[in-house]
């Protein structure tokens, strides 16, 4: 029985797929299957898939789910104990599958571990090192532009980064599969945020070494479609995951990190799709999506605030 499933969401990534499924053949360790879910592709990828890659498994949508519908339907078809997501504009080195599976056998309350992501054309160079979250709204990439020798040691980090992570099916039963309000973008912080108010942790795996490309589908690091969507889930993700006494706490530092956002993307060109970002993210909020409050969670949350006060210093040090 295979131990875990690869979960590559695509969507008209008919570049990028060779690199990436070629690297799942050069793996150590053989022990999954992969499901390549395409999101109404219409660049050829499913030919080509059936035509170079026998061993793959295609889930054809018949429209673009974005990348939580397509993970979702990857995870649900999914057979084993452990499900791998993986970008399609990656290349994974050959003990990536390994290293993540060791990773995560090491402690049941591992609900996640995110592989050393590196710069695809500039290999020396962090990619992502795990996500942080902080009580500005921030979110950001740890280690991102740095030189990636300095990221060799497992670290417990706030949640996984989606492009390159495995996860555990069973908690993700529990807890929920990735909010398909969300569409694109904060989806990883969101699960990785849940799976903490119920106590499990998430960790970087240092010997899961992948390299990423980035912006392979959506073609750029800011543009409309990405400026909204994230500050519109990060409004979501917000007011879903925190309690109303944490809310009021962190209101004064969060209405200083969207203004500060504001002002960046307001010099970036982006300002009013920023704005209209966060009007949408109130108009998502919906109470029966909300993470229900339990006492016996108070001291993961208080865990988690100690670490949204703690990440605003490292971010300022990043």
């Amino acid at each position: 029985m295979k131990k875990v499933t690869i979960i590559i969401p695509n969507y008209n990534g008919i570049t990028y797929l060779p690199v990436c499924l070629d690297a799942l053949r050069r793996q150590d360790c053989q022990e999954f299957e992969t499901i390549v879910v395409d999101n109404a592709s219409a660049d050829g990828s499913q030919a080509l898939l059936a035509r170079d890659y026998p061993e793959v498994r295609v889930i054809p949508l018949s429209e673009n789910q974005g990348f939580c519908g397509a993970v979702n339907a990857g995870i649900a078809a999914s057979g084993t104990p452990f499900v791998i997501l993986l970008n399609n504009d990656t290349e994974a080195a050959p003990g990536f599958v390994q290293g993540l599976l060791s990773c995560i056998q090491k402690d049941k309350k591992r609900f996640s571990c995110s592989a050393k992501m590196i710069q695809f054309y500039h290999r020396e160079q962090i990619d992502d090192a795990g996500n942080y979250y902080n009580a500005l709204g921030w979110a950001y990439a740890r280690g991102k532009g740095r030189f990636q020798e300095d990221y060799s040691r497992e670290k417990e980090i706030f949640a996984s980064c989606a492009g390159a992570a495995i996860y555990r099916k069973d908690v993700m039963a529990k807890i929920g599969y990735f909010d398909e309000t969300h569409f694109a973008y904060l989806e990883d912080l969101d699960l990785g945020y849940r799976a903490r108010i119920h106590g499990y942790v998430n960790v970087f795996a240092p010997k899961a070494v992948v390299y990423h490309v980035g912006s392979g589908t959506t073609g750029s690091r800011y543009n409309p479609f990405k400026v909204s969507y994230s500050a519109r889930n990060n409004i979501y993700l917000i007011y879903k995951n925190m309690p109303l006494g944490q809310l009021l706490l962190n209101l004064p530092f969060l209405t200083a990190g969207f203004l500060i956002k504001f002002l960046f993307f307001v010099k970036k060109g982006f300002g009013k799709e920023y704005a209209a970002g966060i009007r949408q993210g109130f108009e998502i909020c919906q109470k029966d999506k909300k993470v229900k409050f339990y006492f016996r969670n108070f001291w993961n949350y208080f865990r988690i605030q100690m670490e949204l006060w703690i990440n605003i210093v490292r971010c300022l040090k990043k």
